[in-house]
């Protein structure tokens, strides 16, 4: 017997993953909605490119759906395991990407409006990629998971699989470095001291 569709919103992506292995439809939709922004958000944070994350995103949940029949409930949190495969998806996408000249690459698509504050936003968007871009790999990908993506450092730690040490480690250098590659563009970027 199906659940209706707003009595899964209450469930834990663990159970929603269970449901839908038993043929649950409903739970497929609830977690396809719950799920897919937030892979989609830390793929495009990580390659910095909406199409590439499109299509690690995609992926990464065709990959969920493939592994739900066995799924063992209480082992890994959902998202955990999701952050892990789109890591791993962005990092073999960035490997790749290596030895292209940077002449080859076209110039990002500006898809913004023309409003002032959306120009703004823009800005400060490209400058925290341009510079999360500079950081190492691993630092990268502990920033963005701690300080965008929310996450507890004994879950990142998880997901990247390293200790909490190391995890407190690199987003410690990944923040100072991010700082100093920020501090001269405050006003540029329309951050004042008040």
């Amino acid at each position: 017997m199906q659940m209706p569709f707003d009595a899964q919103d209450d469930i834990s992506d663990d159970a929603l993953l269970v449901l839908y292995a038993n043929g649950d439809a409903a739970a497929a939709r609830v977690l396809t909605l719950r799920l897919t922004p937030r892979v989609f958000g830390h793929a495009n944070r990580l390659l910095g490119d909406r199409a590439e994350a499109e299509d690690v995103a995609q992926e990464a949940m065709l990959r969920l759906w493939k592994i739900a029949p066995e799924w063992r409930q209480g082992e890994a949190k959902v998202t955990t395991w999701l952050y892990r495969v789109v890591a791993n998806l962005c990092t073999d996408r960035l490997r790749k990407k290596r030895g292209v000249a940077l002449d080859a690459v076209p110039e990002p698509e500006d898809d913004t409006a023309s409003v002032v504050d959306k120009m703004q936003d823009r800005a400060r968007v490209d400058a925290l990629q341009a510079a999360l871009a500079q950081l190492p790999e691993r630092q990268r990908q502990a920033v963005v998971l701690r300080h965008i993506d929310g996450l507890a450092n004994p879950e990142i730690a998880e997901v990247m699989e390293i200790s909490v040490e190391a995890v407190e480690s690199l987003t410690a250098r990944g923040k100072r470095t991010l700082a100093a590659a920020l501090a001269g563009r405050r006003e540029e970027l329309g951050y004042h001291d008040d």
